[in-house]
């Protein structure tokens, strides 16, 4: 009676074909095969093995003939010629691709799967799966604005200083106004969120009053230094650094990041800023509002409390974001920044480069 060849595994062979025919991850065919190899070794024939895992005598005896030839290696790859011939030549791909990147529909901004699919004779799937390996999403864009400010390396290069290397006994603050928060109250009652039914609110709101957020993110502990006012003008920007003023300690140094709001500048804010010498304010570029760091606790307070909130009133728009601001405070987490300036500057210079072109 003709024998299958034997299959001999010492320990770590076992334990690496044992990871990849169980491994969450691994093709299915894959796993199979690790799994002839791993019943050979026991000494099952080909047969047997083709009962256990469901496959003919001849695949299993495949299987251990490409593992005894190659080891693992035999089992990661497929012979040419596997599966279906490709439908789709490669200049028809290349010719989606090209037309994705270089026209669009007509009355339309960007294609559609669908809309390629019926003008180049495809499946739609098909156009899906040629945008994805070319990773092309045309109903995807982002925004951005590159800014133009003249001193833009070195107001970068003096606000990442301050976020990877703070001055020892100051503190850096990032201060900021979020205006224009609505106090919008839905028309009618929404339903709430039930097993199989999402929450539900009407289009249409009242709105009950606006107010102006001011805030300041201490770096080092992450708390936040805040309150709600009528307007955003100069006086109210005042009367924000007489509250950092009294919320601080005496004997430090404070340094604000803040963004080049015609407020901050004023007149009377720089005769107030020379009585106060231990106030240094440090203005991020113009279209840049990115590095300063308070728009991450302005963007969490917003789709954490604001975004669907419904108030009926200024007060208890008020009353929502103080409960936020205390909430905040007794366990703040600080925002780490990681991003080196050179890093920044390289990313701004390929973003104008790309513009150029």
């Amino acid at each position: 009676m003709r024998r299958a060849p034997e299959v001999r595994l010492d320990e770590e062979q076992k334990a690496e074909l044992r990871a990849w025919a169980r491994g969450g991850k691994t093709p299915q065919r894959l796993a199979k095969r690790c799994r002839i190899v791993l019943l050979a070794a026991e000494g099952m024939t080909d047969t047997q093995i083709g009962e256990s895992e469901a496959v003919s005598r001849q695949k299993a005896a495949r299987w251990r003939a490409r593992y005894r030839e190659e080891g693992l290696a035999g089992l990661l790859k497929d012979k040419p010629g596997r599966g279906r011939p490709a439908r789709i030549k490669p200049e028809e791909k290349a010719e989606v691709v090209r037309r994705t990147l270089e026209e669009t529909p007509e009355m339309a901004t960007e294609w559609s799967t669908r809309r390629m699919a019926r003008e180049s004779g495809m499946a739609p799937s098909s156009v899906a799966l040629i945008w994805r390996a070319h990773g092309l999403k045309p109903h995807l864009a982002r925004g951005f604005k590159l800014s133009n400010d003249k001193r833009f390396v070195e107001k970068l290069e003096d606000i990442v200083g301050l976020y990877l290397n703070a001055p020892e006994h100051a503190l850096v603050l990032s201060c900021d106004e979020k205006s224009q928060i609505q106090a919008l109250d839905r028309s009618q009652p929404g339903l709430p969120l039930r097993q199989g039914r999402v929450a539900t609110q009407t289009h249409d709101y009242k709105r009950h009053g606006t107010t102006t957020l001011f805030a300041a993110l201490n770096l080092a502990d992450g708390k936040v230094i805040g309150t709600c006012q009528k307007r955003h003008r100069h006086q109210e920007w005042l009367r924000f650094l007489r509250l950092i003023d009294r919320s601080t300690p005496a004997e430090k140094e404070l340094h604000l990041i803040v963004d080049n709001y015609s407020t901050h500048k004023h007149e009377k804010v720089r005769r107030w800023l020379e009585k106060h010498p231990r106030f240094h304010l440090h203005f991020t570029p113009t279209s840049a509002s990115w590095l300063n760091m308070v728009e991450r606790f302005f963007r969490d307070l917003t789709v954490n409390r604001l975004r669907r909130g419904i108030f009926k009133s200024l007060d208890e728009l008020h009353s929502a974001i103080d409960a936020c601001l205390a909430a905040h405070s007794r366990s703040p987490k600080p925002f780490i920044w990681t991003a080196k300036a050179s890093d920044i500057l390289a990313k701004v210079q390929r973003a104008r480069g790309a513009q150029i072109k």
